[in-house]
């Protein structure tokens, strides 16, 4: 497994594990794929990582601003996905690592996650990763009707802002 910088041509086998994450119900408030153009938009255009294998794209990470504030400037946050053929491989560690590897050197010193308490593997991989559980937003949001819940985890970096 390779990793690599997501290129714009990578969109199609993006939004489809992006779809697979949705259809969980437990990945996101998300009900549909945006567009390309409304998920560049809203990503930065730094810290944008696939896992390449024969070809094949198995997962994906990406960095959201949290705020437009200038005091902000260094915090994001953290959007991961692995297609569901391949959770389990070490494909979203890797990501990760790389994704904290590239948000250091872009001056990012804090990345954040609001899970899905339902959503256990996101769970594991960010504790793996050092992020910490900061608390609960109790029913920050709906999907489809229901009320949920969302953890916060954060992750400081000892490089950046140390």
């Amino acid at each position: 497994m390779d990793i690599r910088e997501m290129h714009p041509a990578d969109w199609d086998s993006v939004a489809q594990i992006y779809a697979e994450g949705i259809a969980t119900g437990y990945a996101t408030f998300e009900k549909s794929i945006p567009a390309y153009q409304a998920w560049d938009k809203a990503h930065l255009p730094s810290c944008r990582w696939v896992a390449v294998e024969n070809d094949r794209i198995l997962g994906w990470a990406a960095l959201s601003p949290v705020s437009s504030r200038y005091v902000y400037r260094g915090v994001a946050e953290v959007s991961i996905y692995v297609g569901t053929a391949y959770t389990g491989k070490g494909v979203g560690t890797t990501l990760m690592h790389s994704l904290i590897a590239s948000s250091e050197n872009e001056g990012y010193w804090t990345l954040q996650s609001g899970i899905f308490p339902e959503n256990e593997g996101s769970i594991a991989l960010h504790r793996k990763a050092g992020f910490r559980y900061i608390g609960i937003r109790k029913k920050i949001g709906q999907l489809e009707g229901i009320w949920k819940d969302n953890l916060l985890f954060e992750r400081r970096s000892k490089i950046v802002g140390a």
